[in-house]
């Protein structure tokens, strides 16, 4: 048995990487403490724990931060309108400085020196995890595993890590048929690696898999076939309602729930992307992000009816730098919190009401209404003049032509 080197608190999802690095660890002579963060992924939580003991753990901490995932990270990304290249709605980035807040939390209860992750060292995630528990912690160490060449000569691919779990006896999802990777929080489920790491492999494999599970809330309402929902937007998202049967969720969690529900029977929210991560690099992955795709398209409808034009062509370079910011793993950096306190500054006129339907994986915004909408019916009107004097335009075009 190798000296003892201290207690790390191991960021745990009960997945192969993560039982194997358990082992591995205590093998190096560690005392392991496992944590896993509940994120709304579907999961026996009671499993896990007795699975983490089993593999030796020395404590398991099991923590429900969900409503924190929300209200904290996935609503200032609604607000900020947040998309990376355009496509992504940084499910898995939002979640990373999320968990990393709670490791280091037992960590600093537990006098842990140590941290551990099971991402891998060509992967975002180590860098997100490790960015956000330096920030809150700077005094601690993270283990890496999948960056000491001591593991990962050991363990090159998935089926040597698959080998050496079948060694400890230890239970896995993953089987050689199905070896492609998957993260799911309430956000958005991603699949990536395996098969799909050809970008001309067609994903059979991952869709329908009906596992995505997302929180938001907004205000709104849905009714069947199609589905119609009018949301409601204060700032953040406060309520929704189904407009066929008068079905209503308020709370964060049970109106992201409930979207993400409505969206996934309707497969809205579903991409193939090739992306360049942050270490420099392209990779391929499939998202599922049912609730947050009509979250976006709602608050992106109410906020150009009531922001000003020019705050918010600011506010879209922003938004456009936010993203970039959380995906590389700046959650807690000192830049982006300045631009989180801008973002939300932006966002006071925003309030009102979305009327809008899911179908055949599209979203159809259908109406708004608030009342601090900027658009004035009259004054657009080609049926009436309004405070308007047509002939003022002249002029106008006069002076844009100068040049």
């Amino acid at each position: 048995m190798a000296q003892s080197k201290g207690t790390v608190v191991l960021a745990y999802s009960g997945g192969l990487d993560t039982s194997c690095i358990l082992v591995w660890l205590k093998e190096q002579g560690y005392d392991v403490i496992a944590y896993l963060a509940n994120i709304g992924q579907k999961e026996d939580f009671e499993a896990a724990r007795k699975k983490a003991l089993a593999l030796g753990a020395k404590k398991v901490y099991i923590e429900d931060v969900s409503r924190e995932f929300v209200e904290s990270f996935i609503w200032p990304a609604v607000q900020a309108n947040a998309l990376y290249e355009d496509r992504y709605l940084l499910g898995t980035a939002l979640a990373r400085p999320c968990i990393a807040r709670g490791l280091v939390g037992i960590a600093q209860q537990e006098r842990a020196a140590y941290i551990a992750h099971g991402a891998t060292g060509k992967g975002n995630d180590q860098v997100r995890f490790e960015l956000s528990c330096y920030a809150l912690c700077p005094k601690i160490k993270v283990v890496a595993p999948w960056r000491l060449p001591e593991f990962y000569q050991r363990f090159p691919g998935r089926r040597e890590l698959m080998d050496y779990a079948k060694k400890h006896g230890i239970p896995v999802p993953v089987t050689p048929q199905t070896p492609w990777s998957m993260d799911e929080n309430l956000m958005h489920i991603s699949y990536e690696a395996g098969i799909l790491e050809n970008p001309k492999v067609i994903d059979h494999g991952s869709r329908g898999a009906g596992r995505v599970s997302c929180i938001c809330s907004l205000i709104g309402n849905f009714t069947a076939g199609p589905p119609v929902c009018a949301g409601r937007l204060r700032r953040r998202p406060r309520r929704v309602t189904n407009t066929g049967d008068g079905a209503t969720r308020s709370s964060a969690l049970e109106l992201f729930v409930y979207l993400n529900d409505i969206a996934g029977k309707h497969g809205v929210g579903r991409i193939d992307i090739v992306e360049n991560r942050f270490v420099g690099m392209k990779s391929r992955g499939i998202y599922e992000t049912p609730a947050g795709t009509i979250l976006h398209h709602a608050h992106l409808d109410i906020e150009a009816f009531t922001m000003d034009r020019e705050v918010r062509k600011i506010k879209q370079g922003l938004s456009l730098k936010f993203s970039e910011l959380v995906y590389n793993g700046f959650w807690h950096s000192p830049e982006c919190e300045f631009l989180r306190e801008c973002i939300g500054r932006s966002q006071e006129p925003v309030v009102g009401t979305v009327l809008l339907s899911v179908f055949k994986g599209h979203i159809y915004i259908l109406g708004r209404e608030s009342p601090r909408s900027l658009y004035n019916e009259e004054l657009v009107s080609m049926n009436v003049q309004g405070d308007y004097e047509p002939a003022d335009a002249t002029g106008f075009i006069n002076i844009n032509s100068l040049r």
